[in-house]
């Protein structure tokens, strides 16, 4: 791809999505692989597959969080190195990366530290059984020691596709989904290491990820470059980008499983439905999220691929293409999310199928499955307001949509739930859809009264750069 970025905000707004989000899009979904293919081969396992499932399940939350805790530099960082491209200002850019790599090594360490010291603690606390605890402290115990690979591997490749490089971007997922997919049948059942050679092969996979993305981001290729003098920046220059990041960092669907993990356990929510259901519960929960990572990892790969469209224009000054992308994005992403809807609410033993030979627990998932997604076609509409607030620095409404609809509406929902319905394990599912459909409303109209301000506040200053 060319170096000069000046054609995003040139070329015709539906050819520049569709070129910067078809490879994203390919990345998304094979990452989705990357992410659940070791559980597949888990659930398959001869014996105690079942078990073993469930086990790596209570790791998922974990996994989840600290996926999330890349997003939490670079989902602000990203964006806001695109708006100083679309300035003019690459110098400021290559700053803002420099201090996102530099802070993502650092919470790698605390994350590493804090996972390897409180490993069984923090298991039982999201929900391990003691039939189920050994399983998820041998899977966790090995992932933890990749942690600065996910680290760097999820924060860096956010630049890479915020300079308009998607095509490096997917490339990055796809060399460590590959590699993730060869080595897991070799560790888990060739070397007989189970969930541990699970976790191995999930953590080699990463590193090699992990130095195609900085080999990358240090060399001739890239625009922003990666450069020891950046590493260590002012507190003004990262600090916008943690505040930004943060919505993302709780919007995401990685985020979600540490609010189910409060489920089961008598002290926090997967602590509500191993109350409530069991084993199989928290095994079908598994399933769950595994779905929604399936859901949500095309349309984050949609909205990615816009992100350097509306960051670039919005740092340009060019209101028209900025609501142009958002309008094209937004009809997108629903369509999407109406067709995934259809195909879960129509054969959800399917999905559950591709996770485990379990009757029983197919039989439960597949239930759960259509309650829980229920509303999955309106989901659209927030991934696309979201990706809009984010991608134009407005960190106050992203992170205003994203507590609410995490903290406002589903904790409490996820207690409030069960009190209302025979089944209560079903209860608790349905605290997903409930919360979302309010999430969504409010929402949209936070974000058909903002955007419209912020487009106005640019068109102003556009003008009063012209006179």
């Amino acid at each position: 791809m060319e170096k000069d970025k000046s054609f995003l905000g040139t070329q015709p707004v539906g050819k520049l999505l569709f070129k910067l989000s078809l490879p994203t899009v390919i990345a998304q979904i094979v990452n989705m692989l990357y992410n659940i293919v070791d559980r597949i081969y888990i659930g398959h396992m001869p014996g105690d597959g079942s078990l073993a499932l469930t086990g790596v399940g209570v790791c998922l939350p974990i996994i989840m969080i600290i996926s999330a805790f890349a997003a939490f530099v670079s989902a602000g960082g990203a964006p806001r190195a695109s708006i100083s491209m679309g300035k003019g200002d690459n110098s400021s850019a290559e700053k803002i990366l420099g201090g996102c790599f530099s802070m993502q090594i650092v919470i790698s360490a605390v994350l590493t530290a804090l996972l390897l010291i409180f490993d069984r603690d923090l298991l039982l606390a999201f929900g391990a059984s003691e039939n189920t605890i050994e399983y998820a402290v041998d899977y966790m115990n090995i992932y933890a020691i990749g942690t600065v690979f996910v680290q760097l591997t999820l924060g860096m490749n956010a630049f890479i596709t915020a300079q308009g490089f998607a095509n490096i971007g997917m490339v990055t997922v796809m060399i460590g989904a590959v590699s993730n997919i060869v080595l897991d049948p070799i560790f888990i059942f060739g070397l007989n290491m189970g969930v541990r050679g699970a976790a191995l092969a999930t953590i080699i996979s990463q590193c090699i990820s992990c130095v195609w993305v900085v080999t990358f981001l240090f060399g001739k290729k890239t625009i922003l470059r990666l450069k020891a003098k950046n590493f260590f920046v002012s507190p003004k220059i990262i600090l916008p980008c943690i505040t930004l990041g943060l919505a993302t960092f709780i919007m995401q669907d990685k985020f979600e499983p540490f609010l189910y993990a409060v489920f089961g356990d008598k002290k926090i929510p997967i602590g509500a439905t191993l109350k409530y259901g069991g084993d199989i519960a928290v095994g079908a929960m598994t399933i769950l999220t595994s779905v929604m990572q399936f859901a949500m990892l095309p349309l984050n790969g949609i909205s990615q691929g816009s992100q350097p469209i509306l960051s670039y224009n919005y740092g340009a000054g060019n209101s028209e293409r900025v609501r142009k992308t958002f309008k094209l994005l937004l009809a997108v992403c629903l369509t999407y999310s109406f067709l995934l809807w259809g195909l879960i609410e129509l054969f959800p033993q399917g999905f559950a199928k591709m996770f485990s030979s379990d009757a029983a627990l197919i039989d439960f998932t597949a239930h759960a499955l259509r309650i829980y997604c229920a509303v999955l076609c309106l989901f659209g509409i927030q991934m696309s307001c979201q990706m809009a607030f984010v991608s134009i620095g407005s960190a106050l409404c992203s992170i205003s949509v994203a507590v609410v609809r995490k903290f406002v509406l589903l904790l409490p929902l996820i207690y409030i739930m069960p009190a209302f319905v025979a089944d209560k394990t079903m209860g608790v599912y349905m605290a997903e859809p409930v919360a979302d459909v309010i999430a969504i409303t409010f929402t949209s109209i936070l974000f058909t009264i903002q955007f419209s301000k912020a487009m106005k506040k640019l068109e102003a200053q556009k003008k009063g750069e012209t006179k």
